[in-house]
């Protein structure tokens, strides 16, 4: 599923269309993770896109006359930017149509994820994400209150959407690891030290994945239908018995929450 830095990518590359009008709205297959809404079209149609924003792992699409398109790509979903007229691709379910001759459809093989019309603040999926790790207001201190007196590892607490917004397993990995945490450390346990570290590497590593245009693992692209290149880079994720790259000792693996965790026992303590 696509994290923070994918979706951030996403926005980045459709900022094109801000300012265009959806001149027609084009769904075929309204079953989605859930059902596309019967007046999903009509709402979009005369509307003009003003500004396109990340909350954690959705995007919002500001639209004129106060409402929003709140879209979510689920495990296999691509908002691609393309010129009107292009042949219609297998899994295309929603084509937006917009003014200057471009067109914005959604694609997605496994139909998880969300496209939803409303107001901003109506939206239940956004009520309970929390503060976004790359924001300047977001310290140290609040860091350590969501880690007070929390018995769950820590590799959880970065991953709860109502902590902080938009992490992943992928990143989760790779931050602790730059951070020198083991994922299965008692949140309250951190020190002010380890704490701090460990913001600065949520930080260090959400940018540099932003940078490389995230990670393409699996079937994420950006709105151009281009790669990321960030897996390039991954320093623990889904490296088990392969050397660490700064000590050589082998990649272990193991399962939080039913997600595989991987660490290097030298460097994370």
């Amino acid at each position: 599923m696509p994290e923070l830095p994918e979706v951030e990518t996403v926005r980045r590359s459709l900022r094109p269309i801000i300012g265009r009008r959806i001149e027609a709205a084009l769904v075929t297959e309204p079953r989605l993770r859930r059902r596309t809404a019967d007046d999903f079209a009509c709402r979009l149609a005369g509307k003009t896109i003003e500004d396109i924003e990340r909350r954690g792992k959705y995007l919002l699409f500001h639209l004129s006359g106060g409402e929003c398109l709140l879209a979510h790509l689920g495990m296999t979903g691509a908002l691609l930017l393309q010129p009107q007229g292009t042949p219609p691709q297998r899994h295309d379910h929603v084509c937006l149509r917009l003014s200057g001759g471009a067109q914005l459809t959604y694609n997605d093989p496994r139909r998880f994820g969300l496209l939803r019309v409303g107001e901003h603040d109506r939206f239940a999926e956004l009520e309970n994400i929390g503060p976004d790790p790359l924001s300047d207001s977001f310290t140290v201190a609040q860091l350590a209150e969501l880690a007070r007196g929390r018995r769950r590892p820590v590799k959880n607490l970065l991953m709860d959407q109502r902590a902080l917004g938009g992490i992943g397993n992928i990143y989760a990995n790779e931050i602790l690891f730059r951070a020198g945490v083991r994922p299965n450390r008692q949140s309250r346990r951190l020190t002010r030290r380890e704490l701090s570290a460990l913001l600065r590497a949520t930080r260090a590593v959400l940018r540099s994945a932003i940078r490389l245009g995230g990670s393409s693992i699996s079937d994420y692209r950006d709105g151009r239908g281009k790669a990321g290149y960030f897996q390039l880079r991954l320093a623990v994720y889904d490296r088990c018995g392969q050397p660490c790259p700064r000590c050589g000792a082998a990649i272990r693996r193991t399962v939080h929450a039913g997600r595989s965790s991987f660490y290097c026992r030298c460097c994370q303590k």
